[in-house]
């Protein structure tokens, strides 16, 4: 059986019945912190809002801190190369010495470029030109050289003592000092036929014997030694 009938109001003072409505809001968040701020004293007010501006101060101060040191980047760790590694050392000819007629010559004076190819800057001197007997120095004595830069430096061999000197040994070399912000290296710089050509024509000379016949004169570049 259906049918439609009167509606009748709900808890109407007719029936003496109640219902439970659903849904009904609770108080709200905003409405239960605006009630305890109210009952609050002045001087608790006054002290919450200045404990509230410390700790909002110091977040201003602290989170871009701590923002940047995670941001903040990473120091390079290349370790600083060896002054021996990055240098090196060309021929480029004799240079002369003034010479008195009559005489033999017992220095004469050649050229050389120093390259250092990265790094700090490299200070060198040169101590010595292979052979007992032989004494040598740049002119400068000590000189630095930049990375990425050519430096020409002139070496003055001088001949003190011709007992025991090769006269026709290949190969021979320059004990150079070397320093840069790592370490400081003693290392031979190694040079080929056009050097040892000259110099030994500066022996024999010195020396007071017959220059011997000596082959053509290719480009000299130097090798290196680690005298240490």
């Amino acid at each position: 059986m259906t049918g439609i009938g009167p509606v009748e109001p709900v808890d109407s003072p007719d029936s003496g019945e109640s219902y439970d409505v659903i849904g009904t809001d609770g108080p709200r968040l905003a409405d239960r912190w605006s009630a305890r701020w109210r009952s609050m004293p002045p001087r608790a007010r006054r002290a919450t809002l200045t404990t509230t501006a410390i700790a909002l101060l110091a977040a201003a101060v602290l989170v871009p801190r701590t923002l940047f040191e995670d941001h903040h980047p990473e120091p390079d760790h290349t370790p600083v190369p060896w002054p021996a590694n990055v240098t090196a050392w060309r021929y480029l000819g004799p240079a002369g010495l003034p010479e008195t007629p009559g005489t033999h010559p017992t220095s004469g004076r050649f050229r050389f470029a120093v390259d250092v190819h990265g790094g700090p800057p490299v200070t060198l001197q040169v101590t010595g030109a292979a052979f007992t007997g032989l004494t040598a120095h740049a002119l400068p004595e000590t000189f630095t050289v930049h990375p990425g830069t050519t430096h020409r430096v002139t070496v003055q061999i001088t001949v003190s003592d011709c007992s025991g000197l090769p006269l026709n040994a290949d190969l021979p070399f320059l004990d150079v000092t070397l320093r840069n912000a790592r370490a400081i290296q003693h290392h031979s710089f190694i040079f080929g036929r056009a050097y040892s050509h000259d110099l030994f024509q500066l022996l024999r000379g010195a020396c007071g014997t017959t220059p011997a016949p000596q082959p053509g004169r290719p480009s000299g570049s130097a090798g290196s030694q680690n005298a240490d």
